[in-house]
């Protein structure tokens, strides 16, 4: 990180009480930058952000708001913060956001290529088990095409593929034909 002592523009060390947490021990600002920042206000959010959680957590170093970012560096249970403008953070930020987009985008691609990858396997699993059903069904009894269509609740080639691969492997036959619905019986 580039940056030179003209870029801060205040610190403040936020001190720790065990019964009122956290405070502001006290404060310097170098410029009226960070006016819009009340310190006071936010010692407590700035200690919990820096300090919050056990050792085993990764921690910040900074934090970067909009015109401004916070390095603090911890010493005991005292917190000191450095405020800082930062150089060039417009057009960091808009390339941070092209890469942060493009990621998104292959994310999403990804997520779409596994969920169509999985409602395939899912397809696969209920053809399958649909094949195993239909001779089962027609043991002993005939139903037309259209009766089985609509019992699985498939498209009209659907049903047609399923009951082709079933008479193929000689599971199903044809056992007479109505009107224009063919009759299937198991074999």
């Amino acid at each position: 990180m580039n940056f030179t002592e003209n870029e801060i523009f205040g610190a403040a060390l936020i001190g720790f009480d065990m019964i009122d947490g956290p405070f502001l021990k006290w404060k310097k600002e170098y410029e009226s930058v960070g006016k819009g920042v009340s310190l006071d206000d936010f010692a407590m959010n700035f200690y919990l952000a820096f300090r919050g959680g056990n050792e085993a957590v990764k921690k910040p170093r900074a934090i970067l708001y909009d015109k401004f970012y916070i390095v603090a560096f911890p010493r005991d249970l005292e917190l000191c913060c450095l405020f800082m403008k930062p150089k060039n953070l417009d057009n960091n930020i808009k390339q941070l956001n092209k890469i942060a987009s493009r990621i998104i985008t292959e994310m999403e691609v990804n997520e779409e290529e596994a969920e169509t990858a999985k409602e395939s396997d899912s397809d696969e699993n209920t053809v399958d088990e649909i094949k195993r059903l239909i001779p089962n069904l027609l043991n002993g009894t005939k139903m037309s095409t259209p009766e089985l269509r609509r019992y699985f609740k498939l498209s009209n080639s659907q049903i047609w593929k399923i009951m082709s691969d079933l008479e193929s492997s000689k599971k199903i036959k044809r056992a007479e034909k109505k009107g224009r619905s063919q009759m299937w019986t198991a074999v």
